[in-house]
């Protein structure tokens, strides 16, 4: 099976998007800590990317980390996201992106609870909440 691959111009992206969605998707931007909607957000649900709606995270594998952003222990569905190096900042990381259209969701740290060990750390301005 082909993934689809969504493309879009700057000016269909800015088009469709609220400011902080475009700055955080498509220029990889963060929102600040304890801000996004969804990250003292506890309805149940499905997570999905805000610019293509593919799903990326089940509310069953959100969890409180502390850290002010939504977190998750692991995508819904592990083919909708990539994960690659970020050097960014002087830091070496774990950056995620949606697999269909190349949306900048977050960071994945091995800092997490269960048996995986990971905190998927996800910026709100990248998700679309569908309640259950």
């Amino acid at each position: 099976m082909t993934k689809r691959r969504v493309e879009k111009s700057e000016v269909e992206w800015r088009a469709q998007l609220a400011p902080m969605e475009f700055e955080v998707t498509r220029q990889a931007a963060t929102e600040r800590a304890f801000t996004g909607r969804y990250w003292d957000h506890h309805e149940q649900g499905t997570y999905r990317c805000v610019c293509c709606g593919d799903e990326l995270f089940a509310s069953a594998s959100k969890f409180d980390s502390g850290c002010g952003w939504p977190s998750f222990r692991e995508p819904s569905v592990s083919e909708h996201v990539e994960e690659h190096v970020d050097r960014s900042f002087g830091m070496v990381r774990t950056e995620v992106v949606c697999t269909s259209c190349g949306a900048h969701l977050g960071h994945v740290f091995d800092d997490g609870p269960g048996p995986k060990g990971l905190r998927y750390c996800i910026n709100s301005a990248s998700l679309a909440f569908e309640k259950k």
